[in-house]
């Protein structure tokens, strides 16, 4: 209507999670004690809000509390009494001096706190007696409602806080001024089509007055036409009925003309149905031999493929004989072939012998043409050596004669 309405304000998965304090779980173990000690605290205002419930159904279920708990709740109706009628008689004004009744009502106070903490001990101690005390359905007081779901939502207002950290809880009040912010611009929006609204609905009765207007205007000079009218509409019908009756004649004609098509078109459709009968029994034939041939062709088939599995199955049979015989023959080759490599390696050895004998007889052959050639010089050595002397002692003769 000429004002644009602002967009819908996104609210992401994360925001949602931040406004849900059901979704958050505990990050660290002080964080899960502080939980602890709230449910228990729920707990125990559960059952203490079940005592007088207990109290007054005590004979009920005496047997289910058993004696040490009955005693307690005797007890503790008891000590109620007794404070109810502490309380009326300082509302009526009795006896007793204001000093001696403040010290009367402390002391039934810290008694009756005893006593119920006693109740809760004996009655948390028996999970299934609590749970059995529960399943009974009894009806609260809306007072007693309204302060356990407070609590609850206490509860739950620590544990966001605590699992909240400073950066979520600026993220949170940010997103709140947004949302505050889009909320406030969206009633601005609705305030102002609303008025934009208002206003169009005054143009549009003021435009439909005028509307009635020309109306009544157009319905008078339809009354003075309607009369100018009549005497140009009974000749239009006049010439009406004689275009009628031109039009009869002409379509009697035409009838006639479409009569005769139509006997032609029949005598067409005759012959083409006998021509289509003789082509569509020419097909059966045709269809029925060559149903006939696959039928014969089947069997042929399966005559052959018969053949080729007996043939299948005897050079399958061939194949499981000549692979049980390669088998045999892969074993025997397999114990040769060990033997072979056996054969092989005790030549190897012996050869190696053979050849490191051969090398040591070399060796010594060597040695002994060397320690033989030795001593033949030795001998020749030893023989010549005498004569050595002599020839050296007979020069030397000589050589003195001659001087």
């Amino acid at each position: 209507l000429g004002i644009a309405i602002p967009e819908k304000a996104t609210i992401t998965s994360d925001a949602m999670k931040m406004l849900d304090p059901h979704g958050l779980k505990p990050a660290n173990i002080e964080i899960e004690r502080i939980v602890n000690v709230l449910d228990e605290t729920i707990a125990k205002l559960e059952m203490s809000s079940l005592i007088p419930c207990v109290i007054d159904s005590l004979d009920r279920f005496a047997d289910m509390l058993g004696p040490e708990i009955t005693t307690n709740l005797i007890e503790h109706q008891k000590l109620s009494n007794e404070m109810e009628q502490l309380l009326s008689s300082s509302e009526e004004g009795g006896t007793m001096r204001p000093e001696e009744q403040q010290g009367r009502l402390c002391l039934l106070q810290q008694r009756l706190k005893c006593s119920v903490r006693n109740i809760l001990r004996l009655l948390l101690a028996n999970p299934s007696l609590c749970q059995a005390l529960k399943d009974k359905t009894w009806v609260r007081g809306s007072p007693t409602e309204g302060f356990l779901k407070a609590f609850g939502e206490f509860r739950n207002f620590i544990l966001e806080r605590l699992l909240t950290s400073p950066v979520e809880e600026e993220e949170k009040t940010r997103f709140a001024a947004d949302l505050s912010l889009q909320i406030r611009k969206n009633t601005e929006a609705i305030t102002a089509l609303q008025a934009e609204l208002a206003a169009a609905i005054r143009t549009r009765e003021e435009e439909i007055h005028m509307k009635d207007n020309v109306i009544k205007d157009l319905k008078t000079s339809i009354q003075n036409l309607t009369t100018g009218c009549e005497a140009a509409i009974q000749q239009m019908k006049e010439e009406g009925e004689r275009k009628q009756r031109e039009e009869l004649q002409a379509s009697e004609a035409r009838s006639a003309r479409l009569q005769q098509d139509i006997q032609q078109l029949g005598a067409q459709l005759s012959a083409l149905v006998l021509e289509h009968q003789a082509s569509e029994l020419a097909l059966r034939k045709r269809n029925c031999r060559m149903e006939t041939e696959i039928v014969n062709w089947i069997q042929k088939y399966d005559t052959d493929m018969g053949e080729k599995q007996a043939e299948y199955e005897e050079v399958q049979a061939a194949y499981a004989q000549e692979k049980a015989q390669l088998s045999l023959l892969t074993e025997k080759h397999a114990v040769l072939l060990q033997e072979y490599s056996q054969i092989v390696e005790e030549r190897r050895i012996r050869q190696e012998k053979e050849e490191l004998a051969l090398k040591e007889l070399n060796t010594m052959n060597l040695a002994a043409a060397r320690i033989q050639a030795f001593w033949r010089g030795y001998l020749v050595r030893s023989l010549y050596k005498p004569k050595k002397k002599k020839t050296t002692k007979k020069k030397g003769k000589g050589k003195k004669a001659k001087k």
